[in-house]
């Protein structure tokens, strides 16, 4: 039986793009090659890179990408839009919990909940993260986005499920119920997908708290771990994390 998150990408490579939170990839590049000191030399894994978008404007820059994804959907629209641009980027479809890299990477992104923070369980979750460092060489960079739990405790739990129930671009979320106990939002999420077939998930997402994260990826044998606030677009090392972010923003350094 397929995940919701299986089910949500399947056939979805093309209004994906049409998101309003895909509409900052320029800006999150700068950031990213910013974080690398423009490095051309480093070999970078962009990890649940759905269409492609983050992976085709760093190899426009002249970075060596390989970009993986779950979906066989959102691999194809990232392949055909390499190839619009004449451009050779190495998609390949993996799970992020299986990754067949040792100690390869320079760098690894996984933005806009790139896999992380998606599965069904915490051990799950932990295995991406798990599978990203082992991917990546000493002294590489970890790059990702993830839901600041921050956020709905803060605004308070009733708050943030009215919020919630919105529309946004290609999809409707409603019926969200958050769980103190795990930090996981429930909701339905309706939409169509690029044939016009409407269709109903029962989707969940983990929120994580700054000092959980620290925890994970120190654990992992990240030295250092920053968290800032995430804004689509904008990301900065100025951007103190509050309980206004949505997102988080973290960069971690393997030892």
């Amino acid at each position: 039986m397929k995940q919701w998150y299986e089910s949500l990408f399947e056939n979805y490579g093309l209004k994906y793009d049409n998101e309003i939170f895909t509409q900052g990839t320029i800006g999150e590049c700068d950031f990213i090659e910013s974080e690398i000191a423009y490095n051309k030399q480093f070999r970078i894994l962009d990890i649940g890179c759905g269409t492609g978008r983050h992976s085709i404007e760093l190899t426009k820059r002249g970075y060596q990408v390989t970009g993986i994804d779950l979906s066989d959907s959102q691999l194809n629209r990232a392949r055909e839009k390499a190839a619009e641009q004449n451009l050779l980027v190495d998609f390949q479809k993996h799970d992020a919990r299986q990754l067949p890299f040792n100690d390869e990477f320079d760098l690894a992104i996984m933005l806009c909940e790139g896999g992380f923070p998606l599965m069904e369980t915490d051990e799950m979750n932990f295995q991406i993260l798990q599978s990203a460092a082992k991917t990546m060489k000493s002294g590489g960079k970890l790059i990702f986005t993830t839901l600041n739990g921050l956020f709905p405790l803060f605004h308070s739990v009733k708050d943030f499920l009215e919020s919630a129930k919105h529309e946004e671009g290609n999809a409707s979320y409603q019926d969200n119920s958050f769980d103190l106990m795990t930090f996981r939002d429930h909701n339905t999420t309706v939409f169509e997908d690029d044939f016009g077939k409407k269709k109903q998930l029962q989707c969940n997402e983990r929120y994580y708290v700054p000092s959980e994260i620290t925890w994970l990826l120190k654990s992992l044998n990240f030295g250092t771990v920053d968290i800032f606030g995430a804004n689509l677009g904008a990301f900065s090392r100025n951007d103190k994390l509050t309980t206004d972010n949505f997102e988080m923003l973290v960069i971690a350094v393997k030892k």
